[in-house]
């Protein structure tokens, strides 16, 4: 091949696929590609093949920044999976291995082709807080509700090759991909030749974006797509428009990197750059330490954006050596990235689909909430949007109450100074997630603000709830060799677990005198959370007002205990002689927070938070499990079970049913996220789930989450659309999982109707507004729907991994034509619908839907279909992607014999 190359460094000869010869053959200039598109470029030119060719290659360096045509067939370096999403996907490879078996095949046809680690991160629940023993106590109990997961995927670290497992206790996800798995340019051995290419990632998780902070191009996908691309699949989707946010200027005293990311969220959110690319450039690119740009890139999915990527450049190797990686993987990086044009180049900028300019100099403290990530406010407007917000419709920013809830209180039963809980007031105050615990800045200004406030006398109210669940060792590490440690710690910022806690839904039980306080009053209460994340009923369902911040402001709001106090002008509490505090008191200067991170980070105290990474936990290595190449399944265990997709499998294919009669079995508005299709929080007791477990004779203290019970698909499907906020326009009066069966008009939860419809051989769809799945990458809401028997989704919108997903579980995804909805068309729900689908569909053409109410006209539209690349007809075609892949597993040994 022409394309391939040579490169020698520290004598060691390489081999390449070079883009400079690339674009010459093409007489395209490389420097006008944008970076993120010219790795993508590599990938496509290196993996040619049966699914990608050399006019994939030519359509892609001909990219047309306005206008972009074709499709990517991108096949990854690297995956990478936490627990609640990984653990399916490995339940999936498993059985995939038993169907393998059944059709007279070899289980060890099914291994990961490519590296794959998987990091527990989120299992972790705070139980214990604001005590020493919070950490020990909390780690305790989760190997004892995750005991049976946890032997399953230590199973499958010894069974499966190119699998390997991070314990518990070790960090959270993305900062441990950040901070150590990526080596950002790596060797592959291939042909007897080595080769040197960059690192790209996918990962089950959406925030796997955050690696592009480093240079590496990764985002997250569903469990179904990660599971085909570890099985060697590529995966395709439309060539993407590159938006260029461009950095001017210098941020301000005060402002920190989360303020800076939730301005660029907002900005970037009214932009739309759904399904686009995000690249970061600028005059004040440098300016930025590769921390700040770690958390710009986390937040893509709250952006919208398929990522945020920053190019590699003097501060990605600063980094490398500050982390602690050898000389020899950093040299590897400088010298690959600028042999091969992957190095940030300032004096020329690649040309963009369009440029958005952010001013540092215009960021200011900001909060986002109190219900989606894109909603910022500046921290000057909190106490008034939030007390507005109490009686505004019902809405992003409203709640939709009386006058009287703003001054409605309600007395704790219990025997503490605080005894009086007011609307607003903070439960929950919670330094967690990956966003931010990566950032030594803000983390370290918390520890400041929180020194300066002990030293104060100030104290945090006995009703917030507080931890701290930093996203890696080296965190407490520094934070306690700056002797920061003590004063979080006597603000009830005791360490709780390494892991994705409060983000996530794990933020645990709240004391049962405040339990029983709000449950009596229903008084509306609210979260300060580090998140990235603060859906409705996500970080806890008595918190309905939840508020994203950088860790210093968490703090800060955990001592005025209120949202409805304004932190620019009222104080924060009274010191030892009676004396207001004022957060502009305790805030630390940023000349003070940039000493302690020269002082306190170091290679060396990386290397040691990282040593033996996959073995240091003794818990862990103590785990017992036998090696087979098949799983012996444990038929009373109720967070591994086999799945039934593959019950009915052939080798051959069948024709696909034609989708007729289809009722409706939810009615959904705008904005539904994966939180609301698949919960992962707490399992309710009078849900479909909590009815399952306590007929299995579990006490509700022992049902555990959704997340943790993901490998189970019994559990999953009872919960899926069960949400407590799911809001289902067939049952308007009524909140949470629950529908109106049409035929009888008996309302029932969702699982119940969709369980009668499957009774009566009728096949379900879902209508719904704009961004559709919007969220967290949660294959288990396109399962879920799959497994209740609804075949097609019609949605004016789709967020761009859940429609991947919905077509990867061979459902078929539909768009209303712009201008149109279900209120235009005139749509209750209430009709039967038939979608005229031929038996050799195009990408992304227009078919027929007729839907047709008793005793009415037919209404008769045109809708889109969502398959945006061939690839998706063949997972229609096979219903669903590992199908295809187990028939493809058989065509090849067929071919080899």
């Amino acid at each position: 091949m022409t394309w391939q190359d040579k490169l020698t460094i520290n004598e060691h000869t390489y081999q390449y696929m070079n883009l400079n010869t690339i674009a010459d053959d093409y007489q395209i200039n490389l420097t006008t590609l944008p970076y993120s598109l010219r790795i993508l470029l590599e990938s496509i030119a290196r993996n040619m093949g049966e699914d990608i060719t050399k006019e994939d290659v030519r359509s892609l360096i001909h990219w047309q920044a306005e206008e972009p045509t074709g499709v990517i067939p991108f096949k990854v370096a690297r995956i990478i999976l936490q627990d609640f999403t990984g653990v399916p996907a490995v339940v999936d490879l498993a059985a995939m291995r038993d169907a393998v078996v059944a059709l007279g095949g070899n289980a060890q046809e099914i291994n990961p082709e490519i590296p794959v680690a998987l990091v527990i991160d989120h299992s972790v629940q705070v139980d214990q807080y604001a005590t020493q023993s919070a950490m020990a106590f909390n780690t305790e109990k989760e190997f004892e509700r995750n005991k049976e997961r946890y032997q399953f995927l230590k199973w499958a670290q010894s069974s499966f090759e190119n699998f390997q497992v991070v314990p518990p206790e070790t960090g959270i996800i993305h900062q441990v991909n950040l901070e150590a798995l990526s080596e950002v340019i790596l060797t592959e051995e291939k042909d007897g030749q080595t080769w040197l290419l960059p690192d790209t990632v996918q990962g089950t998780d959406s925030h796997t974006t955050m690696i592009n902070g480093l240079g590496v191009l990764g985002w997250g996908v569903g469990g179904i797509e990660a599971e085909a691309a570890l099985l060697g699949e590529a995966s395709f989707f439309p060539t993407p428009e590159v938006i260029g946010v461009k950095f001017i200027g210098d941020l301000a005293p005060g402002a920190t990197a989360t303020d800076l990311v939730l301005k660029i969220t907002e900005t970037l959110r009214k932009e739309n750059v759904v399904n686009k690319f995000v690249e970061f450039f600028g005059p004040s690119y440098a300016a930025l330490n590769l921390a700040d740009r770690a958390t710009i890139a986390n937040m893509a999915p709250e952006y919208g954006a398929t990522c945020g990527f920053f190019p590699i450049d003097n501060e990605t190797l600063r980094y490398l050596k500050t982390t602690g990686r050898s000389e020899e993987i950093i040299e590897r990086v400088e010298t690959y990235a600028k042999a091969n044009g992957l190095f940030y180049d300032e004096e020329n900028y690649p040309t963009y689909t369009k440029v958005i300019e952010v001013d540092l100099n215009t960021i200011e403290p900001a909060l986002a909430g109190p219900k989606r990530p894109q909603d910022r406010v500046v921290l000057s407007h909190v106490a008034q949007e939030f007390k507005e917000g109490l009686t505004a419709p019902v809405g992003p920013k409203g709640f939709g109450l009386t006058s009287e809830e703003i001054d409605k209180t309600v007395d704790i039963a219990w025997d503490r100074q605080d005894k009086t809980l007011h609307t607003g007031d903070v439960m929950i105050a919670a330094i967690t997630s990956c966003t931010n615990t990566s950032n030594p800045y803000v983390m370290l200004a918390a520890g400041l603000l929180a020194r300066n406030a002990v030293e104060k006398g100030l104290r945090v109210p006995d009703y917030v709830k507080t931890s701290l669940a930093p996203g890696s060792k080296i965190v407490t590490s520094y934070l306690e060799k700056s002797g920061l440690m003590p004063f979080l710690d006597q603000l009830g910022f005791n360490l709780v677990g390494y892991g994705c806690t409060t983000c996530i839904g794990n933020s645990g039980p709240l004391a049962p005198e405040i339990t029983e306080a709000l449950e009596k009053e229903d008084i509306l209460v609210a979260s300060v959370l580090s998140g990235n994340r603060n859906f409705e009923g996500r970080v806890h369902p008595l918190t309905r007002a939840n508020y994203l911040a950088s860790p210093p402001l968490v703090v800060a709001y955990a001592l005025a205990g209120n949202v409805g106090k304004d932190l620019t002008r009222e104080p924060l509490g009274v010191d030892e002689t009676g004396t207001a505090v004022y957060l502009e008191d305790i805030w630390p200067s940023k000349e003070e927070i940039e000493n302690y991170m020269d002082t306190y980070l170091s290679p060396e105290a990386f290397r040691l938070a990282y040593a033996d990474l996959f073995t240091a936990n003794q818990r862990w290595n103590e785990i017992e499990t036998t090696q087979s190449d098949c799983y012996s399944w444990d038929d009373v265990s109720t967070y591994i079970a086999h799945p039934p997709y593959f019950n009915q499998l052939t080798k051959e294919l069948s024709e696909p049913e034609d989708l007729t009669n289809l009722h409706v079995l939810a009615k959904l508005g705008d904005s539904v996220t994966t939180d609301h299709i698949s919960p992962a929080g707490n399992i309710s007791l009078h849900s479909p789930a909590g009815k399952y477990l306590k007929e299995k004779g579990f006490s509700y203290s022992d049902f555990n989450s959704y997340g943790s019970r993901r490998g189970n698909h019994e559990i999953m499907m009872r919960g899926t659309f069960g949400n407590i906020r799911l809001q289902n326009q067939l049952t308007p009066e009524t909140s949470g999982g629950v529908t109106r069966y049409i035929p009888t008009g008996e309302e029932m939860s969702i699982y119940d109707a969709a369980m009668k419809y499957q009774e009566a051989e009728i096949p379900s769809i879902i209508l719904a507004g704009k961004d559709y799945g919007m969220g967290s990458s949660r294959d288990w809401a396109a399962k879920g729907a799959q497994l209740l028997g609804v075949k097609v989704v019609l949605a004016e919108s789709f967020e761009r991994i859940h429609r991947s997903n919905l077509v990867m579980m061979g459902l078929v995804p539909l768009e209303y034509l712009p201008g149109q909805t279900a209120e235009t068309l005139g749509l209750t729900g209430e009709e039967a619908f038939e979608v005229h689908l031929p038996k050799e569909p195009k990408v992304g053409q227009l078919v027929e839907v007729i839907a047709t109410k008793a005793g009415q006209e037919p209404i008769v539209f045109e809708a889109r279909l969502r398959f945006d690349a061939p690839a998706d007809i063949r997972y229609w075609k096979h219903q669903g992607i590992l199908p295809m892949v187990i028939r493809k597993k058989f065509t090849e040994e067929a071919g080899a014999n």
